[in-house]
C-alpha cells in the first residue's frame, strides 16, 4: 500500500471545458486536487444520478465520482427516455466523450451495469480510450437469460403491483396517481430497454471487471454474477453484500469502499 498512484492528477485544463460543464449529462463537481481517476456511475431502471449522491464523500480523494443523468429524468426530465440499448449507448458515448479525456472507470447497477458493459464494448468498436475498470452490480451476466415476466406493456394496475413487488419504487410515488403519471413512462421505457436487450457476440474485454451482488437478491444469484468473468481477459473479482436487489442503498458505504479498493489496486504500480 506504500506506493503512489501513477495516474496523472485531473488538472483543471484537462478536466472538462466550460461548455461541457454546462451539459446536463453528468452531476458535475470539480475534482479535488488529489483526483486521479474519474468514476462514471449509471443508475438502475427508473433511477437517476441522485442514486449516487454522497458517494464522493465516501470515496477516497483519488477517485472523482461522476453520476450520469440519463434522458427522461433529473435535469433531463423533458427529454424522451430511450427504449433501445443501442441508441442509448451511442448517445452516451457521444455525450460523455468530453469527460473521457482522463483515466476513467464505469460503474452501473442493474440496468446501469448493462449500459456500462455495452458502452465499454461500443468504445472498443470505435477505437476510443477504454475504461481502466468496469464495475457491474446487481445484474446477471448478459449471456444468462432471465425468465422474469416482461413488465413494460402491462396494464396500469398490474404494472403498479409488479413495481411494489420489486421494492425499488417509493410508496409515495406508487400511491399518488399524479406522481405515477410522471414516473410510469420513464419506468416503462427503462423496462422495455432492458427487456428488449440481447447480447451480441463479441470478444472478451481487455478491461478488468468487478461484480457486486446482494445476498438476498431473488433474481440475481452468485452464479449469475460470477458469469461476468467470461467477459474479461484480465482481473475479475466478485463480492456479495447483505441485502436484496437494491443492496447498494443499504450497504452504500461498504460498496463504495469495495469499489474504491479495486480501483486503487488497479492504479498502483
Amino acid at each position: 500500500m506504500g506506493e503512489r498512484i501513477r495516474f496523472p492528477r485531473l488538472q483543471p485544463c484537462q478536466a472538462v471545458s466550460n461548455a461541457a460543464r454546462k451539459s446536463s449529462v453528468v452531476e458535475w463537481e470539480k475534482p479535488g486536487p488529489r483526483a486521479r481517476l474519474r468514476l462514471f456511475c449509471f443508475p438502475y431502471a427508473g433511477g437517476g444520478a441522485a442514486v449516487f449522491r454522497g458517494w464522493g464523500a465516501v470515496a477516497p480523494p483519488e477517485i472523482h465520482v461522476v453520476p450520469v443523468h440519463l434522458p427522461g429524468r433529473g435535469n433531463r426530465f423533458t427529454e424522451p427516455a430511450l427504449t433501445r440499448s443501442e441508441a442509448l449507448v451511442e448517445q452516451l458515448a457521444e455525450e460523455l466523450s468530453p469527460y473521457m479525456d482522463v483515466p476513467f472507470a464505469l460503474f452501473g447497477h442493474s440496468m446501469g451495469a448493462m449500459l456500462a458493459f455495452e458502452l465499454t464494448r461500443h468504445l472498443r468498436a470505435l477505437g476510443k480510450q477504454l475504461p481502466e475498470h468496469l464495475l457491474v452490480s446487481g445484474r446477471r451476466a448478459p449471456q444468462r437469460a432471465s425468465d422474469k415476466r416482461k413488465l413494460h406493456g402491462l396494464p396500469e394496475d398490474e404494472f403498479r403491483v409488479e413495481l411494489r413487488n420489486l421494492n425499488g419504487t417509493p410508496d409515495e410515488i406508487l400511491e399518488h396517481p399524479e406522481l405515477m403519471e410522471l414516473f410510469a413512462p420513464i419506468l416503462r421505457a427503462d423496462f422495455e430497454l432492458c427487456e428488449t436487450y440481447a447480447l451480441r457476440e463479441g470478444e472478451p474485454l481487455d478491461v478488468p471487471i468487478s461484480a457486486f451482488g446482494g445476498l438476498e437478491d431473488p433474481d440475481v444469484s452468485r452464479d449469475d454474477l460470477m458469469a461476468w468473468k467470461e467477459h474479461t481477459r484480465g482481473f475479475f473479482k466478485l463480492r456479495m453484500f447483505p441485502g436484496g436487489h437494491f443492496f447498494l442503498n443499504g450497504a452504500r458505504q461498504q460498496l463504495v469502499h469495495a469499489v474504491s479498493e479495486d480501483l486503487l489496486r488497479l492504479a498502483l504500480r
